[in-house]
């Protein structure tokens, strides 16, 4: 009776070493949920990510690889003006969405530049108000320059093409401010991923002094290529 006893209470302890073993530790529990995260991040910006990889090597290689893509379609309008002439760069930008039937979308860049004097050759002269004005999507830009006075104002029309509305949508060129935040969100998955990513490293790896070696030497090649091509 003694010995079944003292064989009961010997095993609570192992009973006990056991049961906090399988208790997780706040660490484990940390890197468990840093690693769902960093999953669920990247699988969102995995579309966008290759959209941007394709367009990004495209830019940086087409000349060296000698990659064609098709110009632009362009072409330039002159339009006449009502009388009397629009008063102010708003005024215009609906004449010529009426006119033109550019819809209710707003001009993506308004310029206004004052009259002022110039040279021209050994003389001075008045040149008078300048407007330039911006409209069209990814797919195709539209620009109109005016200047004060003119009773007719300059519409150059510009179709991309596929590789170019792809190229616009990588550099957000004539885009909605929906793909701005859309574009805005994977930027911010890419450094959530990239912190996470090196968070997990040092937390799973073992050999941080090489992982923290690899880390700053990428930073410092980063920053002296920059260097080089500013």
């Amino acid at each position: 009776m003694q010995a079944t006893r003292f064989e009961t209470q010997a095993s609570q302890p192992a009973v006990s070493a056991r049961n906090t073993e399988r208790t997780p530790s706040r660490r484990g529990v940390f890197l468990k949920w840093l690693r769902k995260v960093h999953g669920w991040v990247g699988l969102w910006g995995a579309v966008l990510g290759l959209l941007f990889g394709i367009t990004g090597f495209l830019q940086n290689h087409r000349a060296v690889m000698k990659i064609r893509t098709p110009a632009p379609e362009v072409s330039t309008i002159e339009v006449a003006l009502p009388d009397p002439a629009p008063k102010s760069p708003k005024e215009l930008v609906q004449y010529l969405q009426t006119t033109l039937k550019l819809g209710d979308v707003p001009p993506g860049r308004v310029q206004k530049e004052p009259a002022h004097p110039v040279s021209w050759g050994d003389q001075s002269v008045i040149q008078p108000e300048h407007w330039t004005i911006r409209f069209g999507n990814a797919k195709s830009q539209v620009s109109a320059d005016y200047w004060k006075g003119s009773q007719t104002v300059s519409v150059e029309r510009r179709d991309q093409g596929l590789i170019g509305t792809i190229q616009s949508l990588h550099k957000s060129n004539g885009t909605s401010i929906g793909w701005v935040l859309f574009a805005d969100s994977f930027a911010g998955s890419m450094i959530l991923l990239s912190l996470t990513g090196v968070i997990l490293w040092t937390g799973l790896n073992k050999r941080r002094t090489v992982g923290a070696s690899i880390f700053i030497v990428s930073v410092l090649v980063m920053i002296g290529f920059a260097a080089q091509s500013v």
